[in-house]
């Protein structure tokens, strides 16, 4: 699946690409864990990076910041190759690991200007960073506190901070939300897609009701393979409930004879009983893929005259298309 890359704000992006990946390989002894991966991210774009765990998505990020090198394939990074200059790659590049390693008898601040200087900032460029992360990220009334004393959502902020504080050109994030409470995930969030005007970030991610709002495309993945590479809106068009209706009937009709009625819609795949409550029935009527049946159902009620309490389409979801799609590979493995 491709479509035509667009901004956090539905803009078509001509950015250059920030990120580049071709032929990715990663093995750990006889386990082959990322499978001929092949990515790129343009400037402001958001690239959600999603997967089953063990799929690879964690080593593939570790593997595009320089954590780990590749049995095979190239990877390059605001034009930078990332074997050949790996100093120079590595310097566009902002990086939350999982579970956010700290030097943990640090202070944050401590942390955040320790990180800043390795990254080569000049100490006056260093306080007004220091100060837009910690403003930026709540961190200003625990900069003085260790690490190890803070908890898991302040963690992961100052997290947030490090790969933030040298303003890099990508942003690679494994899980930006994880322990923060909901507040904190809706300002993230909104920091992530304010930071996407001209970056290029990835990041992977288990929520996938944020996926739709937050990112630009999406890549899926399941035992080191690429599943699909796909706009959010494009991709939930595949979902198996994608304008799927949902309706309720009244009038005590005979369930089973309602739905041989049904199936006699043009485009139908599968009328699904629901039950109901005193004198109503309900159904899900799924479509073939592309079909939308609204005016065809609506028509059949009207010269049946079936008293129609609720007659809704419904769209695909992400979290449904991800569960199609890691199923359907699942299966074709156990075949093989």
């Amino acid at each position: 699946m491709t479509g035509q890359k667009t901004d956090v704000n539905g803009e078509q992006t001509k950015g250059e690409t920030l990120i580049r990946a071709s032929g990715l390989v990663k093995t750990f002894g006889d386990k082959l864990v990322v499978d001929d991966v092949n990515l790129s991210v343009g400037r402001g774009e958001v690239l959600g990076f999603l997967g089953p765990n063990g799929a690879g998505k964690s080593t593939t990020m570790r593997m595009l910041t320089g954590f780990l090198e590749p049995d095979a394939g190239r990877i390059s990074i605001c034009g930078k190759d990332l074997e050949d200059d790996p100093i120079g790659a590595k310097s566009h590049i902002g990086y939350l690991p999982e579970g956010s390693p700290l030097y943990s008898d640090m202070t944050a601040g401590q942390f955040l200007r320790f990180v800043a200087a390795a990254r080569g900032l000049k100490k006056n460029h260093i306080r007004n960073r220091f100060d837009w992360v910690a403003t930026t990220l709540g961190l200003d009334s625990v900069a003085n506190q260790a690490l190890d004393t803070l908890s898991k959502g302040y963690r992961r902020r100052v997290g947030l901070a490090q790969a933030l504080i040298h303003d890099p050109d990508v942003l690679i994030l494994d899980e930006p939300t994880d322990g923060l409470d909901p507040m904190q995930k809706h300002e993230v969030r909104g920091l992530i897609r304010k930071l996407a005007g001209d970056k290029s970030i990835i990041i992977s991610t288990h929520i996938l009701e944020e996926v739709e709002p937050l990112c630009t495309r999406v890549l899926v993945i399941s035992d080191g393979r690429t599943l699909c590479d796909a706009l959010p809106g494009e991709l939930t068009t595949h979902a198996s409930g994608h304008n799927a209706i949902d309706l309720e009937l009244g009038g005590s009709l005979d369930p089973q004879q309602t739905i041989a009625q049904l199936r006699v819609i043009v485009g139908l795949r599968e009328v699904v009983s629901l039950g109901g409550e005193g004198d109503a029935c309900r159904f899900t009527l799924l479509p073939q893929e592309g079909q939308d049946l609204s005016e065809a159902v609506g028509g059949l009620c009207l010269s049946n005259n079936w008293i129609i309490k609720r007659l809704a389409r419904r769209d695909g979801q992400i979290d449904e298309v991800f569960r199609e799609l890691v199923g359907k590979a699942n299966a074709n493995r156990q075949t093989t």
